[in-house]
């Protein structure tokens, strides 16, 4: 945890939260500095902040996330992820449903491919008539469709595969 306030505060609130390390009375540039070195020790880093002092490490964390209802403009700017809620437990979903959407997407886009890529094949033999291809496009346009709409039933049950 990093904080700009006092270190009596930050022990208090770390040990309320579970957290085993903190770091407190940081400016700016330290907490920029922990997230740089976090970066080089871990690869990937998340930051979670609510204010101006956190906007810097924020953006140089991996994943910047705001926290959206007591947060500055400035750190809501300059984060990748707004929490409305300020919820740190939806923290698991949101990483989920990210991961399914990217999944979808991914899926989506063979998909697509594929079906072009095959009325592509039955167009040089002469096979492909315009209703087939206009069929194949509108078809492939519902599909990838319906499946992307498949995310608005993603629920905390499905957090499992996140993981």
């Amino acid at each position: 945890m990093l904080t700009g306030d006092n270190p009596a505060a930050a022990a208090a609130i770390a040990s309320q939260a579970g957290t085993d390390e903190f770091r407190a009375e940081l400016l700016p540039e330290a907490k920029l500095d922990a997230v740089t070195s976090l970066l080089g020790e871990y690869g990937k880093v998340a930051m979670v902040g609510d204010g101006v002092n956190d906007a810097p490490a924020l953006a140089t964390a991996t994943i910047g996330i705001a926290m959206g209802g007591a947060g500055t403009d400035t750190a809501l700017e300059t984060a990748d992820i707004a929490l409305m809620a300020d919820d740190l437990t939806q923290l698991p979903f949101t990483v989920g449903l990210s991961r399914a959407a990217l999944r979808t997407i991914k899926i989506n886009i063979a998909f697509a491919i594929g079906i072009k890529m095959l009325a592509l094949l039955l167009m040089f033999p002469g096979w492909l008539t315009l209703w087939m291809a206009i069929m194949a496009d509108m078809g492939a346009s519902i599909v990838v469709t319906v499946n992307g709409m498949r995310l608005l039933r993603y629920d905390r049950a499905s957090r499992t595969s996140a993981r």
